[in-house]
């Protein structure tokens, strides 16, 4: 049986023309699935009986389990551990935030990538999400909020998996989400994070949605970077700071550099005055996260002070810079964490 879940209007369309039914069936269909969040086909009471039916026996709609659920102490940050049909785990979280919701989305189940401070890594790769799996992640939290009488505001891809190793199915998550029977989400409430996939970012520029891209530099020059992130010896922090410039002409959008403090490592005036130096000129920002530590991998957060000093010192040199705000440090609210958890809880068990 094939999945219903995450096809576009027009892919239900072509499907039902063959079944002889008429176009406005599939939209009504796609409204319950995207607006109403319906689970059953039984729950779509504007259509006949008999065609709920024969829908059942030919389609399914397959979403997410809720595996674990934590919520931080303030009541500001909910994360969530969903899990697919065959087994894939996959985190979500949901950030309060005086603008509006914030929700944060996986787009693998696990990574590849081996960023030596990111506990996404440890287990390695999985496999990549679909489209739908990825709607599927927004649409429980929006559900949620929809029963509190909130709404999904923005998004970040910024969890497990690296978006643009997973191209095809990512943009074609963005294009169905902002269709207006879906959520009908703005481009530019959405955040893509890439780790610096070069001809990716070039292709993305090209799309014609106007994103904000955020590109995970965490070093100022070649050798600390490739000790943090293997994908540098791939594509050069030169190359990608060249990309980003590239994307910010070509659709006149700043672009984000996120960069991880570790005390030690990257945390000093050295690396300051080179990170710089090395984004004079360009249509960006930085925007500097202090490292919430994962025990596998040993690294340690500098303190509030050192922090605030590469902050100055990135503003006295007309860079852009701020110092994101922690939200639910209390559950483990960086990405991979509790999905690490729960696949080592699992291993033990076996």
């Amino acid at each position: 049986m094939k999945n219903i879940f995450g096809m576009t209007l027009e892919a239900m369309q072509e499907d039902f023309a063959a079944l002889r039914l008429e176009k406005y069936r599939a939209r009504q269909v796609a409204e319950w699935l995207y607006k109403k969040c319906a689970k059953r086909f039984s729950d779509m009471t504007n259509l006949p009986k008999s065609l709920r039916t024969e829908l059942e026996t030919r389609y399914t709609i397959d979403t997410p389990l809720l595996r674990t659920r934590l919520d931080a102490a303030d009541g500001r940050t909910s994360k969530f551990l969903l899990a697919f049909s065959d087994g894939a785990a996959v985190e979500a979280v949901l950030m309060r935030q005086p603008y509006g919701n914030s929700i944060c989305i996986s787009t693998q189940a696990g990574c590849n990538m081996g960023c030596s401070f990111c506990a996404s890594t440890l287990h390695g790769l999985a496999r990549d999400l679909t489209a739908g799996e990825m709607l599927a992640e927004v649409l429980f939290i929006e559900e949620m909020l929809k029963s509190q009488g909130g709404k999904v505001d923005t998004m970040v891809l910024m969890g497990s998996g690296e978006p643009l190793m997973n191209y095809e199915n990512v943009v074609n998550f963005l294009r169905l989400l902002h269709e207006e029977y879906v959520l009908n989400i703005s481009y530019r409430s959405i955040t893509l994070s890439t780790s610096g996939i070069v001809p990716a970012i070039d292709r993305l520029a090209e799309e014609g949605m106007p994103l904000t891209l955020s590109i995970s530099l965490h070093a100022p020059r070649e050798e600390i970077r490739s000790e943090l992130m293997p994908i540098n010896r791939k594509y050069p922090l030169s190359d990608v700071v060249a990309a980003g410039k590239r994307y910010a002409e070509k659709t006149g959008r700043r672009v984000t550099y996120e960069y991880i403090l570790i005390r030690d490592v990257n945390d000093g005036e050295r690396e300051a005055q080179e990170l710089a130096e090395l984004l004079a000129g360009q249509l960006a920002s930085v925007n500097l996260i202090p490292i919430n530590p994962v025990k596998e991998r040993g690294f340690e957060r500098p303190s509030e002070e050192r922090t605030a000093a590469f902050c100055r010192a990135l503003t006295r040199r007309h860079i852009t810079a701020t110092v994101r705000r922690e939200m639910g440090a209390d559950i483990q609210a960086a990405c991979g964490q509790l999905r690490n958890r729960h696949m080592s809880e699992s291993e033990e068990k076996q």
